[in-house]
């Protein structure tokens, strides 16, 4: 069967939670999905759009996505920040994410978008040999901070 990578509508939107659910749990922090699938609708498909998504589809069943979004940086310029890539483990090791990957360059190269930014957890094994195939920089020196807010 042929994978479809298309842009995803706001129909999809459940099934992406869906996956975003699933993607928690596969890294250990089911507690930390907060937003409601109204607010991922009107963060992805409200009048003012704050992130974009693909979707990887097989007879019309989702079973992957890739979301990002535009980050300003004051020395590169716009880039794209992947927030999350998550493809179905039985659909892992079959290009469908690579599919995915793809598109976010493709993408990210008709926006002229500087580059492209994400993290991988650093026990993800299978991630961070996915990743070294597009010879990804794998920076040792930056700390990612945040801060929570209830929404």
């Amino acid at each position: 069967m042929a994978t479809i990578i298309r842009r995803a509508t706001k129909e999809d939107c459940p099934r992406i939670m869906d996956l975003i659910h699933e993607l928690a749990d596969y890294e250990k922090r089911p507690e930390e999905v907060d937003a409601s699938l109204s607010h991922f609708e009107e963060s992805c498909f409200g009048p003012h759009p704050v992130c974009w998504a693909f979707v990887a589809e097989i007879d019309s069943i989702i079973y992957g996505f890739a979301l990002y979004y535009i980050r300003y940086s004051t020395w590169k310029g716009q880039r794209m920040y992947l927030e999350d890539i998550y493809v179905v483990p039985e659909k892992r090791r079959q290009g469908v994410g690579k599919l995915l990957f793809e598109q976010l360059i493709i993408e990210a190269e008709e926006r002229k978008f500087s580059g492209m930014n994400w993290q991988v957890l650093d026990w993800n094994e299978l991630a961070l040999g996915f990743y070294r195939k597009y010879k990804t920089n794998f920076d040792p020196v930056w700390v990612n901070c945040s801060i929570e807010f209830k929404v």
